[in-house]
């Protein structure tokens, strides 16, 4: 079977009957979720920058506690990034958190503390693009705006049988053209939610529970029993196996932390000086991871001995991560104007925002 279709898009009874059946499925099933408790834009932008790319369960504990802290956009923006990241903490991605605080200000800088409801304006957030224009214009102001993300490609791909590539220039303007379409006048809102929710809870990736979807005869997938074959899935990423090593560096009861840099990973968080693995002999390492350190911090220091390795995952890389004590011996007279460091006391750690290895080190002082 090939990509294309006959006839695109669905034709007007189609439609009607998909929407028909949607809504009233969503307001059988619709999970009680809470930042659905309301229309507020702030909630709803919230929770779908803290959505992308992360389970629904898992965001529930972050977005009660961020929005706890931080109950309306104007709160947001007054606060300190740290203060964001720490909360932040564990959901990863944490460009995610800068650039809703980046958007935060300006909302409340340009706009009074108000969301535009001009998409244009909307998408010129950091961190905002087409999807969350779409979900916040829609939900919040039941706008008849499109959305497509991962759970909406999975179920316009089935009921269309597109069996290309959903995420080639064709596919795309396929399903952001099919997104559009089945929108209603009002309601649109929890359509849009009610497409996601389908995707999460019944047209799931792999056995998809086909007897219990509300649009069943609607699925051409179905019918032509391709559900386990559409979407095409995407290429899978060469994993890049990587070995570093971070470093415990204590001084008269505290410890060294360093603020990641912008073209580091977890920038504006901070971690114990960390760096890739010298790739010396055995017997040279402890050497090298020596003068790894004091080329990073500026801080001579004797090793001492391995505390533990930690392995954890970052997109395409597969970390093994050697964590070393070390006693501080000096500084630089002069260190570098771009170092961002600081001693601590391990107590203070609980406060600051870390890299997910650096808490569980830091959980082991």
């Amino acid at each position: 079977m090939t990509g294309a279709l006959p006839s695109p898009l669905p034709e007007v009874s189609w439609r009607r009957g998909f929407r028909r059946r949607m809504l009233g499925w969503f307001a059988r099933n619709a999970q009680d979720l809470p930042w659905r408790r309301n229309r507020d834009p702030y909630a709803v932008w919230l929770s779908e920058i803290m959505l992308q790319q992360t389970q629904v369960a898992t965001v529930v504990d972050y977005f009660n506690r961020f929005i706890k802290v931080f109950p309306d956009v104007r709160r947001l923006a007054a606060a300190e990034e740290e203060q964001v990241l720490r909360l932040w903490e564990g959901l990863g991605y944490y460009r995610r958190a800068r650039q809703l605080h980046q958007a935060a200000k300006i909302v409340a800088d340009q706009y009074g503390g108000v969301f535009p409801r001009d998409a244009e304006r909307l998408r010129s957030l950091p961190g905002v693009g087409r999807y969350t224009t779409g979900a916040i214009l829609s939900i919040a102001f039941d706008r008849p705006e499109p959305i497509l993300e991962a759970n909406t490609v999975r179920v316009f791909s089935r009921l269309l049988g597109y069996s290309d590539d959903p995420h080639a220039a064709a596919g795309q303007a396929l399903l952001w053209s099919m997104a559009q379409a089945i929108l209603p006048r009002k309601q649109s809102g929890q359509l849009n939610q009610a497409l996601m929710e389908l995707g999460r809870e019944v047209c799931k990736p792999r056995n998809p529970q086909c007897e219990v979807c509300p649009v069943l005869m609607l699925c051409r997938a179905f019918r032509e029993n391709l559900q386990a074959i559409i979407p095409r899935p995407k290429r899978k990423q060469n994993i890049e196996a990587v070995r570093e090593a971070a470093v415990v560096i204590r001084r008269r009861g505290r410890v060294l932390l360093r603020k990641r840099q912008e073209a580091e990973r977890w920038s504006g968080l901070w971690d114990f000086p960390r760096f890739p693995l010298p790739e010396v002999p055995a017997e040279k390492i402890n050497r090298a991871i020596a003068d790894e350190v004091r080329r990073l911090t500026g801080i001579r220091i004797t090793l001492g001995p391995k505390l533990t390795t930690l392995r954890h995952g970052v997109t395409r890389f597969r970390i093994t991560l050697d964590c070393y004590a070390a006693k501080y011996l000096s500084s630089a007279r002069t260190p570098s104007a771009d170092r961002q460091q600081k001693w601590f006391r391990p107590e203070e750690l609980q406060d600051i925002p870390l890299s997910r290895t650096g808490r569980k080190l830091a959980e082991q002082l």
